[in-house]
């Protein structure tokens, strides 16, 4: 059972780009009844202690992994966060928005580039970078709309 989960969440994140270990790390998390620490999980998941850290500190970056103490363990725990809309607003936070809040620099960068472009090409690129531009205020005014409705 708790292979086909991990199966679950590595297919979610090979979706959306993320590396292969992130979906084994949050699927195993995701199916513990218990916190378990980087070690177990390099064990468990049979993946390298950089990669088990790197992946666990995406996944707080997201939201996706809380730390969680456990009475007489120093070493750090680590919980799947199982609310959905908690992890969407994490993932629309880290990951989309970013690339939103550039992409008004990259459009103005793209017109500049179409100013030195040849003349033959000039009425498609600007057709092109119009499209794009349409897309990022769509993009910009969905983003809000979509984090809202997970409120």
């Amino acid at each position: 059972m708790e292979t086909a989960v991990i199966d679950v969440f590595v297919s979610a994140v090979k979706l959306i780009g993320l590396p292969k270990s992130i979906g084994e790390i949050y699927g195993l998390l995701f199916s513990s009844p218990l916190p378990l620490t980087l070690d177990a999980l390099v064990l468990r998941l049979s993946i390298s202690k950089g990669s088990a850290s790197q992946g666990l500190k995406v996944l707080r970056s997201v939201g996706a992994v809380r730390p969680v103490y456990v009475a007489g363990d120093r070493r750090d725990h680590y919980a799947a966060e199982t609310e959905l809309k908690k992890l969407v607003a994490g993932f629309i936070r880290e990951e989309l928005q970013p690339h939103l809040d550039s992409g008004s620099e990259r459009l103005a960068h793209l017109r500049q580039l179409l100013a030195c472009s040849h003349p033959d090409d000039s009425g498609f690129l600007a057709s092109r970078i119009s499209k794009l531009g349409q897309w990022h205020t769509r993009s910009k005014s969905v983003l809000p709309l979509l984090t809202g409705l997970l409120d």
